[in-house]
């Protein structure tokens, strides 16, 4: 009887001896020595092999920063950089899978269909980080915006991966600068600024216009 983790080793032996998925199924299977009902008791088809791949990569990774003791005194911008910081260690290990699973994506803007287990998993994590920073005052409640914030964080995923793939650097060191300027200018963009203040006079302004009679001279 065959196991998840062997199937997903073998799928995972083939494709980056081959360069290609396995023609099909029952080809695959056979050069595993398994039965197709067995594969199937595991997985629906070679896509979602790739998918549980990405996504237990994740889990991972946000399961060992929730347990380090020191997660919840993090700030919610450090909260950010830890992940993409432990998350690209984490990728480092498949790396070579990583680079195949992503090499088809044509749209460099859109999600690959391998990532679209991921983007739910990434998008309740840094939203729940978000509200502690909105709650905290740490990060500026903006109407509109605020629910945004999670799209431009995973903006920030889709390109620190994309970019990682890309990087020949020594110990991916421009991953790492990618990183750090990418998401510290993020979130000075989430907290308050001038703008905000100059937002908050005007509507002031507004709300108290039967002063301006009184004022004149």
């Amino acid at each position: 009887m065959a196991t998840a983790q062997q199937i997903r080793n073998g799928y995972i032996d083939y494709v980056l001896m081959n360069d290609e998925k396995p023609k099909s199924v029952y080809s695959f299977v056979k050069k595993l020595k398994i039965s197709e009902s067995d594969f199937y008791e595991f997985y629906a088809s070679f896509e979602s092999i790739e998918k549980i791949i990405w996504v237990e990569l994740i889990v991972e990774t946000i399961g060992t920063l929730q347990q380090q003791e020191v997660w919840n005194e993090y700030s919610s911008r450090d909260k950010i950089l830890a992940f993409f910081y432990s998350y690209v260690e984490v990728l480092k290990k498949q790396r070579s899978f990583v680079i195949y699973s992503l090499k088809t994506t044509k749209d460099r803007f859109s999600t690959p269909d391998a990532l679209s287990g991921v983007k739910p998993i990434f998008e309740h994590f840094a939203e729940e980080i978000l509200n502690e920073g909105l709650e905290t005052g740490e990060l500026a409640e903006r109407k509109f915006f605020s629910k945004r914030y999670k799209d431009a964080l995973w903006i920030q995923f889709a390109f620190i991966v994309k970019f990682w793939v890309s990087d020949d650097s020594t110990g991916f060191e421009k991953t790492d600068e990618a990183i750090e300027k990418g998401i510290n200018v993020t979130f000075d963009l989430f907290q308050r600024s001038p703008i905000d203040n100059l937002l908050e006079y005007g509507k002031f302004l507004s709300r108290n216009g039967h002063f301006k009679e009184k004022m004149r001279f």
